[in-house]
């Protein structure tokens, strides 16, 4: 801890400084709090992600019936591309962050008779999957994001509930002893030199 200097001055510095860790901790508190929530959600979000991408692949089951997966992400590969993919910044606790909010796809002509019916059932799977995919990778970036944040505000919130509010009053504890006794030893001298004029006198 820096020496401090022992004086009105620095007291009132003292006291100004705490006032204002003490404004402060409760704001960062509750975006921790909110950050940890987010954190939370974003994990809701996931498992959600997690159990389509398994619904999606327990769905491949029928198409290989049909035509093999090989053929269907050939057939794909051939009609299928990503366009654009949109997203938006949403703000949580003062922190920008990714969401997603459409896949556009392009899709290439193909003969209607050349190709199974169930073609165009599976294409439409593979957008879907396309977009979980996509999605999840968003998520990620997300929780990635928010993480980050949230380390740094607890790092923050550790830093004034455990060094910087301590140190402030304890700075101001030292201060006022210091300041008590110079008053209490101001008094005595000034009652001594009295006592020495009136003797004197």
């Amino acid at each position: 801890m820096p020496k401090i200097k022992l004086t009105k001055s620095e007291l009132k510095q003292q006291r100004d400084a705490l006032k204002q860790f003490q404004h402060f901790l409760p704001t960062l508190q509750l975006k921790k709090q909110q950050l940890q929530l987010e954190i939370r959600n974003c994990e809701a979000k996931m498992e959600k992600i997690v159990s389509q991408e398994k619904a999606f692949d327990d769905g491949l089951d029928r198409w290989a019936a049909l035509f093999s997966l090989s053929e269907i992400h050939a057939k794909a590969a051939e009609i299928l591309s990503i366009k654009k993919v949109v997203t938006s910044r949403q703000n949580i606790a003062g922190l920008d962050v990714p969401v997603l909010d459409r896949v556009e796809f392009d899709e290439a002509a193909y003969d209607l008779f050349a190709t199974p019916p169930s073609l165009d059932d599976a294409l439409d799977a593979l957008k879907n999957s396309i977009r979980i995919r996509i999605e999840k990778m968003i998520v990620m970036k997300q929780v990635e994001l928010i993480a980050r944040e949230l380390r740094i505000t607890s790092q923050r919130v550790n830093l004034f509930e455990k060094v910087k509010i301590p140190e402030a009053k304890e700075n101001i504890r030292m201060i006022q002893i210091y300041l008590g006794d110079e008053d209490t030893a101001s008094v005595g001298r000034s009652k001594m030199a009295k006592r020495k004029m009136t003797e004197a006198a």
